[in-house]
């Protein structure tokens, strides 16, 4: 009787347990604190100056100190960070403008289309991923207007 007990409570622990790992691996980088450390952990001596999701929160979008981009996805049971390097990407618009899809030339296994929350951070992150982005505070005043472009 008592090993019965045991082997009831074993079964109750792993279905538990099971359905932790189901709900941890469905909300994927919800939570931008944990983009931050996952991505801190992989390269370290990387500054991140902001970071974008994907509706589904299963890839996330970084834009580092020095205007280099880097790519975050969930792979299940771990996180997989990708340090872009310039000109080894390829990024084209979606259809509904809210998304784009992205062609990484040296990590194909990344490859996809991602869909964010408005048109507005699609094409941010693919200003980041093209190395062409300029913030408001990043630029110059126009000597001749005296105002910003």
């Amino acid at each position: 009787m008592v090993t019965w007990g045991i082997v009831f409570a074993l079964i109750l622990a792993l279905a538990y347990l099971s359905s932790r790992m189901v709900r941890q691996e469905d909300e994927g980088f919800q939570d931008a604190g944990l983009a931050i450390l996952e991505f801190g952990r992989a390269f370290p001596q990387e500054a991140i100056r902001s970071l974008h999701a994907t509706i589904d929160g299963k890839a996330v979008f970084v834009r580092l100190h020095d205007n280099k981009a880097g790519f975050m996805r969930s792979m299940r049971n771990h996180f997989a960070c990708h340090l872009i390097q310039p000109g080894t990407v390829r990024v084209s618009a979606l259809p509904n403008g809210k998304g784009i899809a992205v062609e990484f030339l040296d990590a194909s296994l990344h490859n996809g289309e991602f869909t964010f929350a408005n048109p507005a951070i699609a094409a941010e992150v693919s200003l980041w991923l093209l190395g062409n982005y300029v913030g408001h505070a990043d630029r110059e005043p126009d000597a001749a207007s005296g105002a910003t472009g």
